[in-house]
């Protein structure tokens, strides 16, 4: 089969969607599928060969963060041509309504069309200036997976209909085979981070105020930080007698990411809202990680209600101390939520994630049979979006 994949959001970017659809590209190459991804790009020289760039990309706030997206006549031109070239049996763009490619693609393709909605915020001001666009992008849409219970809500409640929730995926063997990171964890404890540190709602400031009631009482315990963002300003209000407990990765590649998630003792997410699932949660579960995380729906589906996990209440800096505190404590229950993390991660592996993907395809297929094509290049880009 031949599958075209559309990012909305930059590919030399870190970012959650954009690791989606890379894994389910090689997942689906894997199974001996052709795959083609068309993203923004200011750097092609980092883009794996299956990507297409398809120019610069201009942040826009979008879903709480700052998203790199490429709208406009060239981005929709770059994509037609795309299209044309591409002779895809099935065309799956994702975050269909982001202000970028992925909506481009939906209005100029014809044929059958499938959307991952990976969002959980129902509205946003990108979203609502779009709104004119939307009923003929969702006409065209043929089959709607959701990664999320979540983001499947959104579809039911404010987009005329559900669809398919299957959820994002992790490459088990990646993660459980890493080796951790000369020196950690260490005798002391070690808490471990991964995100945009300077970005509020991924919560590194609570973290960093658990960190800083437990520290003082453990003379050994670590904080080990992956991620893009200002160090001095993300650690402005740290006691600077616990600065050097702290140490910032920066920008980590995957293989450096799952050596990073197997180094640490707990990994914590401490985020406050906009999350739809929790990738990262899955990915610390297949490294075999204990996990604390903020009691937010996404995170507490992922977890089991705490079977898979321990939760705390969201944004609450004392109650995380204590059970990080009681987590460092017990390597009884690190273990055991270790062991049935590692057990259930395993429905969240890509290859199983990818044949469930396959299966929408086909139905797709069934309904809307034909290859993907792009309508006339002489066609305007809507009002609104020139």
């Amino acid at each position: 089969m031949r599958v075209g994949l559309v990012s909305p959001y930059s590919f030399d970017v870190p970012g959650g969607v954009q690791a989606h659809i890379r894994d389910l590209a090689e997942a689906l190459i894997g199974l001996g599928h052709h795959v083609s991804v068309l993203a923004p790009a200011d750097d092609e020289t980092v883009l794996p060969s299956y990507v297409v760039a398809a120019g610069r990309a201009v942040p826009v706030p979008y879903n709480g963060s700052v998203a790199r997206v490429a709208l406009g006549p060239i981005s929709l031109t770059r994509v037609r041509r795309w299209l044309r070239e591409g002779h895809f049996d099935v065309l799956h763009v994702h975050e269909p309504f982001a202000p970028s490619l992925s909506l481009l693609a939906c209005l100029a393709a014809r044929g059958p069309l499938v959307a991952t909605f990976h969002t959980a915020t129902p509205r946003s001001r990108a979203l609502a200036a779009a709104e004119g666009v939307l009923q003929p992008v969702l006409e065209k849409i043929s089959g709607r997976i959701a990664v999320s219970e979540l983001a499947r809500r959104v579809q039911v409640e404010h987009l005329a209909g559900g669809g398919v929730e299957i959820p994002n995926g992790v490459s088990v063997e990646r993660f459980a085979g890493a080796a951790p990171l000369p020196g950690w964890p260490g005798d002391g404890g070690a808490l471990g981070f991964l995100g945009r540190f300077t970005e509020p709602r991924k919560g590194f400031g609570i973290l960093l105020d658990a960190f800083s009631r437990l520290a003082p009482e453990r003379p050994g315990l670590r904080l080990l930080v992956a991620g893009p963002g200002d160090a001095d300003e993300a650690l402005a209000g740290l006691d600077p007698a616990l600065r050097e407990r702290v140490v910032l990765l920066g920008l980590v590649s995957d293989e450096d990411k799952a050596r990073m998630l197997r180094s640490v003792d707990v990994y914590v997410a401490p985020n406050t809202g906009g999350e739809s699932f929790g990738i990262i949660l899955t990915e610390a579960m297949a490294a075999g990680t204990a996990i604390a995380a903020s009691d937010l729906d996404a995170f507490r589906r992922v977890l089991d209600d705490g079977a898979g996990g321990a939760l705390f209440r969201t944004g609450d800096a004392v109650e995380l101390a204590r059970v990080l505190g009681g987590l460092l404590d017990d390597a009884g229950r690190r273990e055991a939520l270790s062991a049935y993390g590692s057990t259930a991660v395993a429905a969240f592996d890509w290859p199983v994630v990818a044949r469930r993907v396959l299966d929408v395809y086909d139905l797709v297929l069934a309904a809307v049979p034909g290859e993907v094509t792009g309508d006339d290049e002489t066609l305007p880009l809507p009002e609104g979006l020139a």
